[in-house]
């Protein structure tokens, strides 16, 4: 057995090996807004429920390991003491690992994601309405726990309201933990699904993808494409140039497709994991 002392390992290392083994985690998809009424949407793994009376969910937006910087989650939930916290189920999975991209302040990761912000009852943060349950939370306490790259912050958070679709529940009102189909998180770009155990997830560009809003319109309201699909598009930096499309079109027989028969065939190719060739037919 390989055996270590954290202080002998790097952070980042320390970090992968905690990821990895304490899997798998549920994920808090946490909606806040800054002060100037500007919403922020994020997930983050290192998270759980620790008590019914009070009911009591705790997420830790951890400081930044490469540079020590804190995200926006954290910084929102210091100045408003509001947070909504959503589940993550199989549907909108793709839209959730999107959303981790480090877009820019001020960025709504709603618009980039393809996700609608729902108004809340109680907090000012939006919910996820594609969630099938969402938590309106205040933010009893934060409790740092260091001021170096990869510390955590616990932010305390107390239910004030809860939120669950009818879809998700059985005939005695309970929730189906079968129809709910929740997604966790493990170390590196794997993730378990409750009800198909592992599977894997390309992690979002570090060059920021153009986000579900840059999609053409058609392609955004497709009747064909789910969610899952229209995150897998738009977690790409640039749309295929017009001669890159010509010459795919050249080799492929693809012009004289209906707009569904497209949506249906790229459907196709995002599920073999081949989002350029899908690409190449929308916009053949």
């Amino acid at each position: 057995m390989t055996s270590f002392e954290p202080k002998d390992l790097p952070t980042a290392k320390l970090h992968g090996y905690l990821l990895s083994a304490v899997a798998p985690r549920p994920i808090a998809f946490a909606s806040t807004m800054d002060q100037n009424g500007n919403p922020n949407l994020s997930p983050f793994s290192f998270f759980n429920v620790f008590s019914a009376n009070p009911p009591i969910l705790i997420f830790s937006p951890a400081r930044r390991v490469r540079d020590n910087t804190t995200k926006h989650t954290l910084e929102n939930a210091e100045s408003t003491k509001e947070v909504v916290i959503n589940v993550v189920n199989y549907d909108i999975v793709q839209q959730m690992s999107l959303s981790s991209t480090e877009y820019g302040k001020g960025v709504n990761e709603f618009e980039k994601a393809g996700l609608t912000m729902l108004k809340s009852d109680i907090v000012k943060p939006f919910r996820v309405a594609e969630s099938p349950v969402q938590f309106e939370c205040k933010v009893n306490n934060i409790i740092k726990l260091g001021t170096e790259g990869g510390a955590g912050n616990l932010v305390i958070c107390e239910v004030v309201k809860l939120h669950i679709n009818d879809a998700v529940l059985s005939e005695s009102g309970s929730i189906d933990q079968e129809k709910l189909d929740l997604v966790s998180r493990a170390g590196g770009s794997y993730y378990s699904r409750a009800k198909t155990g592992f599977f894997e997830i390309p992690k979002p560009l570090s060059t920021l993808g153009i986000g579900v809003d840059a999609l053409p319109k058609n392609i955004r309201n497709s009747t064909i494409l789910t969610g899952n699909d229209l995150g897998l598009l738009a977690n790409v930096e640039a749309l295929p140039s017009k001669e890159v499309i010509t010459d795919f079109d050249k080799k492929h027989d693809n012009i004289t497709l209906t707009e569904t028969e497209k949506h249906k065939k790229a459907q196709h190719l995002l599920g073999l994991s081949d989002v350029e060739s899908a690409w190449k037919v929308l916009l053949s």
